[in-house]
């Protein structure tokens, strides 16, 4: 098997480490015998989605995230959002996965028109929404992370939040939800990064990417033995 990841802005969006996110991708599908090959795909580059099997985007301060929606509109967006609507694996990342949405309106007021490749806006409030948080997935996956954002997300209709809150702000800090999701595309403002800490997220991914390409197959199961005690002691300390 032969896995391919499209890595977005790698040398802009890799706010706390995100990158993280693709060692942790790499290293549990090689251990697993499958083959791995990444690409940096930065301003000015131009790619085709149709090439990858995932895509991952990592999160950035307001200023960058301003400064690449020109490359973004030269037809990146477009290549995302038929990623998206095609059902490629996606993950995105706090600021990544804001610019996934309608918009994003400062606290002051400036509005950035972002993708709109999904249903859903943000709006900057002067206060920060930081913590460690956890969520819980459809899929039983309890997910611990870090959240450090000013932006407040709020969905709208096709869409579904990626988990409920279990402790922490999430989306907005009111209606208790945290990210979104829609077919194969996940966003969340977890930061850390987040797979590293949450082994059984990373493999919903890989399964998922595997089953595009491949038909639905089982994983290989691995030790966690030690991501189990550390998420166990996060839980305890800081969480529950």
């Amino acid at each position: 098997m032969i896995i391919r990841i499209a890595h977005l802005y790698p040398d802009m969006l890799n706010l706390y480490g995100d990158r993280g996110n693709i060692i942790t991708l790499t290293e549990r599908m090689k251990v697993r015998g499958i083959e791995v090959y990444t690409d940096a795909v930065t301003m000015g580059k131009s790619f085709n989605s149709d090439d990858y099997d995932i895509l991952f985007i990592g999160g950035g301060q307001d200023f960058e995230q301003d400064v690449l929606l020109d490359d973004l509109k030269k037809g990146k967006d477009k290549e995302i959002n038929k990623a998206i609507h095609s059902g490629r694996v996606m993950l995105a990342i706090c600021g990544g996965y804001q610019m996934l949405g309608k918009y994003y309106k400062t606290y002051d007021g400036k509005l950035l028109e972002y993708m709109g490749a999904l249903d859903f806006y943000t709006e900057g409030k002067e206060e920060r929404m930081i913590g460690n948080y956890a969520f819980k997935m459809k899929e039983g996956i309890e997910v611990i992370g870090f959240e450090n954002h000013s932006g407040r997300t709020y969905l709208g209709k096709g869409v579904e939040p990626l988990g409920k809150m279990i402790k922490g702000y999430g989306n907005n800090g009111e209606d208790g939800t945290e990210g979104v999701r829609f077919l194969n595309t996940f966003g969340t403002y977890s930061h850390g990064p987040v797979l590293p800490k949450n082994p059984e997220f990373a493999d919903l991914l890989i399964s998922k990417a595997i089953e595009n390409k491949y038909g639905k197959s089982e994983l290989v199961p691995l030790n966690d033995l030690l991501e189990s005690k550390a998420r166990a002691q996060v839980m305890k300390l800081y969480i529950k």
